[in-house]
């Protein structure tokens, strides 16, 4: 299954699961906090208040992450507003060992992340 790449700069294309998730981790300054967000989320669902408390980032930035997450389908949400929980799409959820075996190359360059 392939999803068409709504964050790029560059004409839009449509892109695999792994060229996807290397970019939304390895292609921004984002995307250790993009992880570390798939992590949370894989254990429990969160909303963008306790998001950013426990990433440690301000709430606009932890809302920036989620919003670029969800338009890329690897997030999906239930709710409204402060009460808006996120959870890992079925497509994501379906496609974490893969997440995994990328975020494995990508996160030990990461210093306390």
């Amino acid at each position: 299954m392939t999803y068409l790449l709504k964050e790029a700069r560059l004409p839009l294309v449509w892109l695999s699961w792994k060229r996807l998730l290397w970019y939304v981790l390895a292609g921004s300054r984002g995307g250790p906090n993009r992880g570390r967000i798939i992590n949370l989320l894989r254990r429990e669902p969160y909303n963008t208040n306790k998001l950013a408390e426990a990433l440690q980032v301000h709430y606009r930035v932890a809302e920036h992450h989620i919003r670029a997450l969800e338009k890329n389908h690897l997030v999906s949400s239930a709710g409204e507003k402060y009460g808006k929980l996120y959870f890992l799409s079925p497509e994501m959820e379906a496609h974490l060992p893969l997440f995994d075996e990328i975020w494995a190359q990508i996160s030990p360059g990461l210093s306390g992340k």
